[in-house]
């Protein structure tokens, strides 16, 4: 019997440190207003010097792990969509293998940039169907503030630290649920939103790793490419946007996901924001917000679930899958209410 995947617990994991858009206008030309109008956010977090990527990915893990009630070594596969790994290898998912204690677990990572976990995921969730795998770690992580130009307020503004995973189970696709996804590419786009690196030609080796985006090129591209997928993947299941009870999109820009929203007819309730207070995290985005609508009840058993993403390459993709509900939901960001105290005192 083919069997399909199932997200049966959701966990996320950010840095104690918040940096305001007020701390930002004392490093670089812009304020809070300016920076509010045009993107929605409010503050970030940002990874001290000691945390890595691996770090905030295994305590999402961890996370996920608790509010399924599983246990680390039931795990089979982890895979973790990451651009920021902490190193060139090994994999952000081989480390936190190691951390978390699932030392029978298949591991490695894939790099799709902003839609780094929904590849993540899809690639998972075949597995759990060809049957190689019944448990899976999903997770996306991101320093995003170590590739950060501080001198270039159209970027630096953007961007913030943070780690979300979910973990998957296989059950018997016996009623033919209306799962599906979709991911596209143009490579012929790279120049729009790239970051250099160690391995780059030229002065790109003289040089740290820095972030670069055509800011209106990008938006304009975000925009049609996820309404677009998020049509194909709603067909591809056999539903309507109607039929959708939550969207988690890519948290990037507020006016781009309300852009997308309004092109697919869904009512402000039916999509959930949390970009004010986190920014983008790139792959991490999406699990970090799951993670949290969860927590908040956003989500019951059975509820059609919508995510759809954009990254550098370019990458978009979407997918949708109906919710099985979380046996403890609260588990899910219990680690971020001491990460609050901790940047409160």
């Amino acid at each position: 019997m083919t069997q399909r995947a199932r997200i049966i617990g959701v966990g996320r994991h950010l840095p104690a440190r918040v940096m305001t858009n007020d701390d930002l206008a004392r490093i670089v030309d812009t304020s809070n207003d300016w920076i509010v109008e045009r993107t929605g956010i409010r503050e970030r977090r940002i990874a001290s010097e000691t945390e890595t990527t691996s770090m905030l990915a295994a305590e999402a893990a961890r996370r996920a792990l608790a509010s399924a009630g599983v246990d680390a070594s039931e795990v089979d596969l982890i895979v973790t969509g990451t651009c920021t790994p902490d190193g060139m290898f090994p994999a952000v998912s081989t480390l936190v293998q190691h951390a978390i204690g699932a030392g029978d677990a298949m591991t490695f990572d894939v790099n799709a940039a902003c839609t780094g976990f929904l590849s993540a995921l899809s690639t998972a969730r075949q597995f759990i169907a060809t049957g190689q795998a019944k448990k899976a770690l999903v997770i996306g992580a991101e320093t995003m503030s170590r590739i950060m130009n501080w001198e270039d307020r159209t970027t630096c503004v953007l961007f913030g630290d943070g780690a979300g995973a979910v973990l998957l189970e296989g059950v018997p696709d016996e009623d033919g649920a209306s799962d599906a996804f979709v991911l596209h590419s143009d490579g012929s786009q790279s120049g729009l939103l790239y970051a250099t690196g160690p391995c780059g030609p030229g002065e790109a080796l003289a040089r740290e790793a820095h972030l670069v985006m055509n800011g209106a090129a990008v938006f304009k591209h975000a925009v049609t490419s996820m309404s677009e997928a998020c049509l194909e993947v709603i067909r591809d299941a056999g539903l309507t946007p109607a039929d959708i009870d939550l969207v988690v999109p890519h948290q990037a820009n507020r006016r781009i996901i309300t852009a997308m929203a309004d092109r697919l007819g869904l009512s402000g309730e039916r999509v959930y924001m949390n970009l004010e207070r986190y920014g983008n995290t790139s792959s991490a985005t999406i699990p970090i917000a799951l993670a949290e609508a969860t927590a908040e009840g956003r989500l019951k058993a059975g509820d059609h679930v919508l995510l759809c993403a954009f990254g550098g390459g370019l990458t978009w993709g979407a997918m949708t899958f109906e919710w099985a509900g979380i046996r403890n939901p609260e588990a899910a960001v219990a680690d971020s209410v001491v990460a609050a105290e901790v940047a409160a005192e």
